[in-house]
């Protein structure tokens, strides 16, 4: 019976999410801009999709790596949202140890991927504005299902160790994870073994996806507004800015949340927890929903077809 025991103290079957520590009280009062959050991003993403699929007109590029970016928005928001509105409203936070790994694993990856879309926006965009002649030629469909596949590959090999690196380990403190879902550093803090190789290899696989795309995107800019500052007019210059808008807010509200989680948990030991969580929920579910209405607002060719859409 002690060894029984001792198995299941190492192997949890199961965890148990506490949500938002300090704040339980109010979970169901944070759960309702949460909840109506979850909802406005998947209306606007499937709206996004729906617009850009049946419009001929919208299968460019930039369109193509947009319908990515709402794909994985999608399936990185319902993988979270789910299990924390039913953590919130029903004090449902068990969730079996297979599944924590596998939201774990979805979490990461589907991060890397969007990095990498956000990558592949800026490529497009510094191709159009530096070398728009060859555009075309460049950016062919053939290329953009290359990299979206490349972009897929690399966010399943990169991060496909990390729930089996979480499995190998012994977690005898305690099974409760004070979160709102399971992300690879809140499991690796409840290990009671060490845990510096599954620690270096988090930060090696962030620093070549997250860290080397942010800076080639800045580097991209740096091209792109050296061309633009070139243009013999201002109303050319302010018009090819434009086109540009819509990506770099989608930088700054994707790239923003993501670091300060990432850098809290690893250097950040003086900041709360529950601001820490708010943020990680910040990360999976803003980013989600504010994309399609940046685009939808931002550009004028899915502007004008989400317009026609309802006058028809």
């Amino acid at each position: 019976i002690m060894i029984a025991i001792n198995r299941t103290n190492l192997h949890p079957t199961s965890f148990f999410l506490l949500g938002i520590p300090g704040l339980e009280a109010a979970h169901i009062w944070i759960s309702i801009p949460f909840c109506l959050m979850y909802i406005l991003a998947v209306v606007g993403n499937c709206t996004l999709l729906f617009i850009i699929k049946t419009d001929p007109s919208l299968h460019e590029p930039m369109f193509l790596f947009l319908s990515m970016l709402s794909v994985a928005d999608l399936m990185l928001t319902t993988t979270t949202m789910p299990k924390m509105l039913s953590l919130f409203w029903f004090n449902d936070g068990e969730i079996r140890f297979e599944a924590c790994l596998t939201q774990v694993f979805l979490i990461h990856a589907l991060s890397n991927m969007e990095s990498g879309i956000i990558l592949a926006m800026a490529f497009d965009r510094y191709v159009a504005i530096c070398n728009p002649l060859r555009h075309s030629t460049i950016l062919t469909i053939t290329v953009i299902q290359s990299l979206g596949l490349a972009i897929l590959l690399r966010g399943i090999v990169l991060l496909g160790p990390h729930p089996f690196m979480l499995r190998w380990l012994p977690y005898c403190r305690t099974n409760i994870i004070p979160h709102t879902y399971c992300e690879f550093m809140g499991l690796i803090k409840l290990a009671c073994a060490p845990t510096k190789i599954p620690r270096a290899y988090s930060l090696f696989v962030a620093f070549i996806t997250g860290g080397l795309d942010f800076i080639i995107i800045i580097c991209s800019y740096v091209f792109i507004l050296r061309t633009v500052f070139r243009l013999p007019s201002s109303e050319a210059r302010m018009k090819t800015l434009g086109t540009c808008g819509s990506h770099v807010w989608v930088i700054l509200i994707s790239y923003t949340p993501a670091y300060f989680s990432f850098l809290t948990h690893r250097f950040g030991h003086n900041i709360a927890p529950s601001i820490h969580i708010f943020v990680a929920n910040i990360y999976v579910l803003v980013p989600p929903m504010v994309n399609p209405i940046i685009y939808g607002v931002k550009t004028k060719q899915i502007r004008d077809r989400f317009l026609k859409f309802f006058k028809e």
